[in-house]
């Protein structure tokens, strides 16, 4: 009989049959892998069934194709450190719906998942900037690189050259000195600064998410017929809002 245990992190769950659940974890030997909670649905379970929630899971079953059975404790409510930060709580689940939306099923993820609970510890911190969104838009190049699109955002591909990177080829994922640019400029993707950029500009983290989500959304979902989750939708979306919200203010003092 096929069974594991290891620590792991709620990225999915979906009601199944009479109150049980179909959760999706990831795991750094196992990968994005499914199982079933009897009981899932129950209030004992609502507050531990989190995406975003660090936990312990023995999955078993009686064949090892099949979707097999969870059993799941907490280790470290990550989304409930964060209930009065709703731009936080999109992070979350957009990382969440983008690990869904993107991996294998059982295949190893070792760098990914340390990449993600690293990406969460940090959203725990102390930020009234809100730099994490550097670090989750690093996490999102890191998904990319483990769904098979790898960015070159450290030398221009027209030149070779390593300095006054300011832009991102649309096509071809390569960075693009400002100086060899020319009149497809504007059809670029902005590089930010905390990517190696020149430009340092307020709408950096705007610009940031614009980049890698431009890269997900034609790479990897368009490849499978698939939109750009939802999720990460509304937190570009919230971004972005809160960066109009800043320039507002500045503009009007």
């Amino acid at each position: 009989m096929p069974e594991w245990v290891a620590d792991a992190v709620i990225i999915s769950v979906k009601p199944h049959g009479e109150g049980s659940a179909v959760v999706i974890v990831l795991t750094a030997e196992n990968g994005r892998h499914a199982g079933l909670v009897r009981g899932g649905t129950s209030s004992k379970m609502r507050g531990i069934l989190q995406p975003g929630n660090r936990v312990r899971v023995n999955w078993r079953a009686r064949l090892v194709d099949q979707l097999g059975q969870m059993q799941i404790e907490l280790i470290h409510a990550i989304p409930a450190l964060m209930l009065d930060d709703a731009l936080r709580l999109a992070g979350i689940a957009s990382a969440c719906a983008l690990l869904d939306g993107t991996l294998p099923e059982r295949e190893a993820q070792h760098a990914l998942y340390d990449g993600t609970n690293a990406l969460f510890d940090l959203m725990c911190l102390d930020d009234p900037d809100n730099r994490w969104i550097e670090g989750y838009v690093r996490w999102e190049l890191g998904l990319l690189n483990a769904a098979g699109y790898q960015l070159d955002l450290t030398r221009c591909a027209a030149s070779g050259a390593h300095d006054k990177l300011a832009y991102v080829s649309p096509k071809s994922g390569c960075a693009i000195a400002l100086d060899q640019a020319g009149d497809y400029a504007q059809r670029m993707l902005t590089l930010p600064v905390f990517l190696g950029g020149i430009t340092n500009v307020a709408s950096d983290h705007v610009s940031g998410l614009n980049l890698t989500g431009h890269f997900l959304e034609k790479r990897v979902f368009a490849a499978h017929n698939q939109n750009l989750p939802i999720q990460r939708r509304r937190l570009a979306d919230m971004v972005l809002n809160r960066y109009n919200q800043i320039a507002h203010t500045e503009q009007t003092q």
